[in-house]
């Protein structure tokens, strides 16, 4: 079999938080979909059920995971290209019957788009949060020894104090607690690069989530939880490294990652 030829590729990833809604928006969800012409465009938080929605993507291949509850959670990864394979769970008890996982296998990489849980007002879900995380970070590192991996989603967390516009107050609240952050922190040890980061080390002001309140969005106070991770061992090869604030339609806009594999 001969080996693929590597391309530069075009990647994003969207927390749509509820896709039947964004496709009311105007822009439609669609419409910002065909505006990227992304090699794989990702989503989290669909909100979906199996037949809810019928979504017409000429020229792409769909993979979704829904979760086993209502309106709740769920990803999706839409593909120019075809995967060889797809992993819809991790092995995490806490949370794989959540839909926040779509783990894709082309010819020369893993792409894995997660939904990480959200550790709740009061940290009340943090035991299971860091449950999550070390599964998912053993599950990464699992895939990595087969192909290098690129990951994306939302995975709930602001790492540093750059991530996010008032560090100082949310110090210790869900997304900016001691315990994520240094979850965070070892994802990234594990031999995973922040793409963003790594190429605007001292880029401020650069968020991805937004609160619906307090006029958060008007006024840039936001939070950095939005994400693009590569192995460490192809982080050479990324070319671009994107936050497109730009996008409305959700509480979250779209990040992008070019890079070629």
């Amino acid at each position: 079999m001969p080996t693929p030829t590597a391309r530069e590729q075009r990647f994003v990833s969207w927390n749509v938080n509820g896709l039947r809604a964004t496709m009311k928006k105007d822009p439609s969800f669609p419409e910002i979909f065909a505006q990227f012409d992304a090699d794989i465009f990702a989503i989290q938080e669909t909100k979906l059920q199996e037949g809810q929605i019928e979504l017409d993507l000429p020229g792409y291949h769909q993979t979704w995971n829904y979760a086993a509850r209502k309106g709740y959670s769920g990803t999706a990864v839409f593909s120019k290209e075809e995967p060889l394979q797809v992993i819809r769970q991790i092995g995490s008890s806490e949370a794989d019957d959540e839909g926040r996982v779509c783990a894709l296998e082309f010819p020369t990489f893993w792409f894995v788009d997660v939904y990480t849980p959200n550790a709740q007002d009061g940290l009340k879900r943090i035991d299971a949060r860091l449950v999550w995380d070390d599964a998912y970070r053993t599950f990464l590192q699992e895939l990595d020894q087969d192909k290098p991996v690129v990951t994306c989603g939302d995975f709930n967390v602001a790492h540093n104090e750059i991530d996010l516009k008032n560090p100082g107050p949310n110090r210790g609240n869900a997304g900016f607690s001691d315990e994520e952050r240094e979850s965070f922190t070892k994802l990234l040890g594990a031999g995973f690069t922040d793409t963003f980061r790594t190429r605007h080390p001292d880029l401020t002001g650069a968020y991805s989530w937004w609160s619906y309140r307090g006029r958060a969005r008007q006024n840039n106070a936001g939070w950095r939880i939005d994400y693009f991770l590569v192995s460490d061992r192809v982080a050479d090869q990324v070319t671009s490294a994107s936050i497109y604030s730009e996008v409305f339609g959700s509480d979250h806009c779209p990040v992008g990652l070019s890079i070629t594999l």
